[in-house]
């Protein structure tokens, strides 16, 4: 039997076609606008029944005992919940609702299982519900937001021109990959922005290999071009735009011929880029993740966000379109929570406030107030699908404040260093396992639905249900008045007119309204002037440059800058590969053996001048830790950097990048930390 659901086994939300065979997953496979010869396979779809049948999979509720093997015992459901309710309680009588935190990680998905969070911390009176959003896509949208309104979603399949800039999705988006893929095949030019020559850059017309974190330097240089040589788009320009003349003044000093060595490229490079960019219509711009942990990732994203608008780029077939986002009720109950209580990320004010529904992401702020108390302490804690011990930056200080804790209840499938550490472990069921709405097809049509395509393995079971329940016994019966999520997603979906019912007779989704590009010619643009913002009022009220970097340079980009070290490296933060998730998937065999290691890469030169060879153990060093992992030699990275694998601090804490990854400094706006690059020592062991 086939069936049609969304696979969360990562962020790219892909629909599939599940074969169940007697009730169990056999199989899965990605639906594409490819023949199935010539479509993308992913190593981790094509494990799903390994990953769903796991052996280490966590199928009942574990609590701490030390007199136990593991250090915990099984025990019923009723038990845990107690146990977890009673804990949160007693937190907010004696010491306030504001001690108590939520932390959302990625796995369970960004769509209704972060608003179930919400509503539930809301109508307890807590106010520090947490996402990672800091170091991942957040950022990214408030800078959108901030210049023309709405995050847009490139348009690849039908554009001219290409640039991809701090992404891979050969390795994270099967479908967008396979989307350039096709435009190249029909002509399209391709330019990737990537300080790593991965498999995007070796498919490029042109790779930009900028130098680590400096991105914002080249879209400044990129955007100086398009204006000097007046490549821009006057008539989009002058009628949806606003802040031209200062957007001028400001990228004036940021010619190539002065940038360029700077960023490790080459001025001819630099005017090559944005002439193919700027006079390739329709041209798009697929931003990603390189650009989110960076110390200057909201200014970078805002110019980048800019280049759309110069060039027309915006809301037409094959460049960058608007959403439309689906008519939906704001679950979260925010009316709810009572004033006078400041969230640990009140620092922040604009990044949690952006967005009616992001809510708080400054996620430093939560390891501030475990560890120094500060704004005050945070003593209770519910991780939901994350491993904050190994995924966020320094991590032994998040260790230190996770063992801080009064209480630590972790939910997921597997046991992590984060669930090792936990007073409670509740058992999550997979993906394959739980009905839901996933984000992506809430901020935009058509809505698709993630279905329950077998039951939940064991006892583990789904989130919106153990949130549920924890609602309830938290004496919150009247937030959480549905039995089945179906009736929370019709609720939730019901000012749309599409409900769940309609969704499972239409899997290849419902559009709330028909497809519509340009619709700023008769609404204009979801900000306070109605047009494309260069110039940011908001921010300027606020203290922040109104226009990216104008103050003519890019500040301290790169964390640890000046080591001892006589002879220091950049490192760098290496990508996610089709195999993992993050720290996911590390204990399933059929993926391991594809990967077994994680390995630092370094260049020929670097790597003879510190006596190193492939193989060989290397220590990585900072002022927070070291890593030791083997060497690989490599020409994917530039001289003078390394590239160390991402995602291993589960197998091994010894080879946890976060382990040198800096959280002093952050961005003023969005307080992202310096997690993608820093500066290190490199020696062999």
């Amino acid at each position: 039997m086939k069936k049609d659901t969304i696979c969360r086994l990562c962020s790219a939300c892909c629909p599939v076609e599940a074969h169940i065979e007697k009730g169990r997953l056999v199989a899965a496979e990605r639906k594409s606008f490819l023949p199935a010869s010539k479509a993308r396979q992913c190593p981790k779809l094509k494990a799903a029944p390994d990953i769903v049948y796991s052996p280490d999979r966590i199928l009942k509720p574990l609590i701490r005992d030390a007199s136990g093997p593991s250090g915990f015992r099984e025990a019923s459901w009723d038990e845990a919940l107690d146990r977890v309710a009673g804990s949160l309680l007693k937190c907010r009588e004696v010491a306030g609702p504001e001690r108590l935190a939520w932390l959302r990680g990625m796995a369970a998905d960004w769509g209704a299982p972060w608003d179930y969070a919400n509503r539930l911390m809301n109508a307890f009176g807590a106010p520090n519900t947490i996402g990672n959003g800091s170091v991942c896509h957040v950022a990214r949208e408030m800078a959108h937001n901030f210049t023309y309104g709405a995050m847009t979603l490139a348009q690849p399949k039908d554009a001219a021109c290409i640039v991809v800039w701090g992404k891979n999705d050969r390795n994270t988006a099967p479908g967008v990959f396979e989307a350039i893929c096709h435009a190249q095949r029909q002509g399209a030019r391709l330019i990737v922005i990537d300080p790593v020559k991965n498999a995007m850059a070796e498919m490029a017309d042109l790779w930009l290999p900028v130098k680590p974190a400096h991105d914002g330097l080249l879209a400044m240089a990129m955007i100086h071009e398009i204006i000097a040589q007046d490549l821009y788009d006057v008539d989009f320009v002058s009628r949806y735009t606003t802040g031209f003349d200062e957007l001028a003044a400001a990228a004036r000093p940021f010619s190539p011929d002065k940038v360029a060595e700077k960023i490790w490229l080459s001025p001819a490079d630099i005017r090559r880029a944005t002439r193919w960019y700027a006079g390739t219509p329709p041209a798009c711009i697929i931003d990603g993740n390189g650009l989110d942990m960076q110390l200057q990732a909201f200014q970078a994203t805002r110019a980048v966000c800019i280049l759309r608008a110069l060039t027309g780029n915006i809301d037409r077939p094959g460049g960058d379109f608007i959403p439309q986002p689906v008519p939906v009720r704001d679950m979260q109950l925010k009316h709810r929570l009572p004033g006078g209580v400041a969230p640990v990320t009140h620092d922040f004010p604009l990044f949690d406030q952006f967005h009616p529904t992001w809510g708080r992401h400054a996620q430093s702020c939560l390891v501030d107030a475990m560890v120094d108390h500060r704004p005050y302490p945070v003593t209770t804690l519910v991780v939901q699908s994350g491993n904050p011990a190994v995924t966020m930056t320094d991590a032994n200080r998040v260790v230190r404040g996770l063992k801080n804790l009064d209480f630590l209840v972790v939910i997921d499938m597997f046991m992590t260093r984060t669930a090792r550490l936990a007073d409670v472990i509740l058992p999550a069921c997979g993906c394959f396992e739980k009905t839901q709405l996933n984000r992506a097809y809430l901020r935009n049509s058509p809505v698709m639905l993630q279905d329950q395509v077998i039951e939940c393995i064991g006892e583990s079971r789904p989130d919106w249900q153990i949130t549920f329940e924890l609602g309830r016994r938290l004496g919150l019966a009247d937030a959480f008045p549905w039995e089945t999520v179906e009736e929370a997603i019709d609720y939730q979906l019901e000012p749309s007119g599409i409900t769940v019912a309609a969704l499972r007779q239409n899997p290849d989704g419902l559009r709330a309204a028909p497809l519509a590009f340009e619709k700023h010619h008769q609404q204009g643009f979801a900000t306070p002037s109605k047009k494309v913002e260069f110039v940011s009022d908001r921010l300027r009220e606020k203290g922040f440059p109104a226009v990216p970097f104008a103050d003519g340079g890019l500040g301290e980009a790169i964390s640890f800058a000046d080591p001892a070290d006589p002879d220091p490296l950049i490192g760098m933060s290496g990508e996610r590969t089709p195999r993992f998730t993050h720290t996911q998937f590390h204990t399933i065999a059929s993926l391991v053996r594809q990967e077994p290691e994680g390995l630092v890469e370094i260049r020929d030169a670097d790597a003879r001048r510190k006596n190193i060879g492939n193989g060989d153990w290397v220590r990585i060093k900072t002022p927070r830790g070291e890593v030791r992992m083997k060497a690989r030699i490599s020409d994917r990275i530039r001289p003078g950097s390394i590239l160390i694998a991402w995602g291993w601090g589960d197998v091994d804490p010894a080879a946890n990048v976060n382990n040198l990854t800096d959280d002093n400094q952050r961005d003023p706006v969005t307080a992202t930390p310096s997690g993608r690059s820093f500066m290190c020592s490199l020696e062999k062991e």
